[in-house]
């Protein structure tokens, strides 16, 4: 009974790592992709850069990061005079056996020049 319990044990925690194995690559490309974008707002707060070449500098980061977005129009850039707001929203589908699940994520960011 005692092994029956170990064995149990083992397996659960083995799956947990499995899956964090599985998931925590996918968090930390959205981290970084969140960090991309805020930085791109940021900065072109205080330049005169169109929402075109904004737009295509995030798509090119997505694309680095290899986050699932189908086109340029997934990314939605706005300015409104020293105001930059960009957003987008993706799906990724985590495969794992009996239990596959999709995990949303909507990074977004707004920011305002100081003067």
């Amino acid at each position: 009974m005692r092994t029956l319990k170990l064995v149990i044990a083992v397996a659960v925690v083995g799956a947990a790592f499995y899956v964090a194995y599985l998931v925590a690559p996918v968090y930390w490309d959205f981290y970084q992709f969140q960090d991309a974008i805020e930085s791109e707002a940021r900065i072109q707060s205080y330049t005169g850069k169109s929402e075109t070449d904004m737009r295509e500098t995030v798509w090119k980061k997505a694309k680095q990061l290899e986050i699932p977005l189908n086109s340029l129009e997934d990314i939605k850039v706005t300015r409104n005079g020293s105001s930059v707001a960009i957003s987008t929203q993706y799906t990724v589908h985590i495969d794992i056996p009996f239990h596959p699940f999709d995990l949303n994520f909507a990074p977004s960011t707004q920011n305002k020049s100081a003067y």
